[in-house]
């Protein structure tokens, strides 16, 4: 069942999400060779509880850490470590932030000093393919509008869309209905109506979109071992258009 939100409830999740964005930038002053994620996971713990927030998405189904922390070839939910990031690394941090019931859920990839080529044209092919999804994201259209604009415009480049994980509602939970995939056909679909809050979150790979699981059964990485990126906001649906309630700018 899809839970639409009220004018006054998307405030309150637009101000988990604010701080989620504010969040995101001091990462970003952080990430450089030498740091690990282990300290990244313990600064954003307590981060939050300095302004009186709670990573959601630690214990949810076991998980362990106040991040995801994904490297290089790996597609999503990588477990911080202590060994430090190197030169050339690329690292998705994933959170979701609660501040008095109502979450917010972003994913940033971040480049480690100097990246490949490569490297770079994929995070900046994944974070423009986040907002082309962004911009089909308006009250009468269909969720495969959303999916398709991003597919047609990674594959342009030869890139592949990650099947196995998608987008969702989010609200009082972090996981509602509707699921939000990022492939698709255009006109199908659930219907995009007013009041709807949902994650957009492309995950793109420069092989194959095909994936395996690590042994600790969360982290997820492509089976070809190729690079992998994601960028994620979270979006209310409204008579204006998409508002981003995790935008950085």
């Amino acid at each position: 069942m899809i839970v639409l939100k009220t004018e006054q409830e998307i405030q309150n999740m637009k101000k988990s999400g604010e701080l989620l964005a504010r969040l995101h930038k001091e990462i970003g002053k952080m990430i450089k060779p030498g740091v690990s994620t282990m300290e990244i996971d313990k600064f954003v713990e307590d981060y939050l509880k300095e302004h009186n927030a709670y990573p959601e998405q630690k214990g949810y189904h076991g998980y362990p850490y106040a991040t995801c922390a994904s490297i290089n070839d790996e597609i999503c939910h990588g477990y911080p470590r202590p060994e430090p990031l190197k030169e050339g690394d690329i690292v998705t941090i994933d959170m979701v932030v609660n501040i008095d019931g109502w979450l917010a859920d972003s994913a940033w990839s971040y480049a480690v000093g100097n990246v490949s080529d490569e490297a770079k044209q994929l995070l900046d092919v994944t974070k423009e393919a986040l907002y082309k999804g962004i911009e089909q994201a308006v009250v009468g259209n269909r969720l495969g509008d959303i999916g398709y604009a991003i597919q047609c415009f990674v594959e342009s480049y030869g890139y592949s869309v990650v099947r196995d994980f998608v987008g969702h509602g989010i609200g009082k939970k972090m996981h509602e209905d509707p699921q939000v995939p990022h492939y698709g056909i255009p006109g199908r679909g659930q219907r995009l109506v007013e009041g709807m809050v949902i994650t957009i979150e492309p995950m793109i790979n420069v092989g194959t979109y095909r994936m395996k699981m690590d042994d600790n059964e969360w982290t997820a990485r492509t089976v070809d071992g190729k690079l992998s990126a994601q960028y994620e906001h979270t979006i209310a649906i409204t008579k204006d258009g998409p508002m981003i309630l995790t935008e950085q700018d």
